[in-house]
């Protein structure tokens, strides 16, 4: 599986607030459903019910893409990405947690999702320390030509789930990616047993104060329009 730059989205996660009225990607229009909230602003975003939605168009040739929500925990996407290769968006929706993994009690999320059978992403959780110097990675699905960064480090049974375990580092911080062994479009993680694998028994990161939790569609091409829909999302402890 190809290696990957997150660079710029680390760099968009923390210019994207200053940059919420910034430059519009295309003119595609949001779903027809009501929504509370939309926005096709590469930028575009807002905070409801304890959560920040962002549209998050941080890649090279990217298309359109418009985001709508109903809350924080259910809301959606629809992009249109040219069929080629590299990482056009990342749009999600933020837990912000703050705290030391010791300090952590418990930290789950449930999700449940509708994804296309067409193009090439991916359905994850970005995690984050507060300085941006990890990045753990926790794939549910994928589809098309994605892979994560960084090399096999085996399989881990961890928080509910079977994982493949990559490790890199793209110039700026450490990757750490779990891929599930098989899709899922519904369920639960347990999230804090996968930091403290990383932590205590591979080592890999000391007692980082972990930031945000965040969750969407790593999104490399959707050519046509595709739709991309968070039917229900929960982050709870921390």
């Amino acid at each position: 599986m190809a290696p990957r730059t997150r660079t710029p989205r680390a760099l968009a996660a923390l210019l994207a607030p200053a940059l919420a009225l910034g430059a519009t990607v295309g003119l595609a229009a949001a779903p027809a459903q009501a929504a509370v909230w939309n926005s096709c602003d590469q930028w575009g975003n807002t905070n409801l019910n304890g959560y920040t939605l962002y549209n998050n168009i941080w890649g090279s040739g990217a298309g359109s893409q418009c985001v709508w929500a109903n809350s924080g925990t259910n809301w959606g996407v629809w992009a249109d990405h040219p069929g080629t290769g590299g990482i056009k968006s990342y749009p999600n929706s933020k837990k912000v947690i703050n705290k030391p993994i010791t300090s952590i009690g418990s930290l789950s999320s449930s999700y449940d999702v509708t994804v296309p059978s067409s193009g090439a992403y991916n359905t994850s959780y970005d995690i984050w320390d507060t300085d941006y110097d990890y990045e753990i990675m926790l794939w549910v699905n994928h589809n098309g030509a994605v892979g994560p960064l960084g090399t096999p480090q085996g399989t881990a049974t961890l928080g509910g789930h079977t994982w493949n375990v990559y490790k890199g580092n793209n110039g700026a911080n450490e990757v750490f990616s779990f891929l599930r062994t098989s899709d899922s479009n519904s369920g639960t993680v347990n999230i804090l047993p996968v930091l403290k694998w990383i932590k205590d028994t591979k080592g890999w990161m000391g007692n980082e104060t972990i930031g945000d939790v965040q969750f969407g569609y790593e999104i490399t091409s959707s050519p046509g329009g595709l739709d991309f829909r968070t039917n229900h999302l929960t982050v709870s402890g921390g």
